[in-house]
């Protein structure tokens, strides 16, 4: 089933409340998404623990209900 982008970005709004998320889906099927997440906690942390701290905040959901998600993580000016 697939993942509403509404449900995508409340999840990592509920990790990083300070956060601007952008969803867009890329292909209109609900399966494959991209997300633009802006966040001041991932001030310090290398692009690749940023993404992980996104995947974690999807508790598990990528792979299963959220198929492929094209990452884009960023620190507030």
């Amino acid at each position: 089933m697939p993942m509403a982008s509404a449900d995508i970005e409340a999840m990592i709004l509920a990790a990083f409340p300070d956060a601007s998320v952008e969803i867009t889906d890329l292909a209109g099927d609900g399966d494959h998404y991209a997300a633009k997440v802006t966040a001041a906690a991932f001030a310090g942390m290398n692009r690749v623990k940023q993404h992980q701290a996104v995947y974690a905040a999807l508790k598990g959901k990528m792979g299963g209900e959220l198929h492929a998600l094209q990452l884009t993580t960023a620190v507030p000016d």
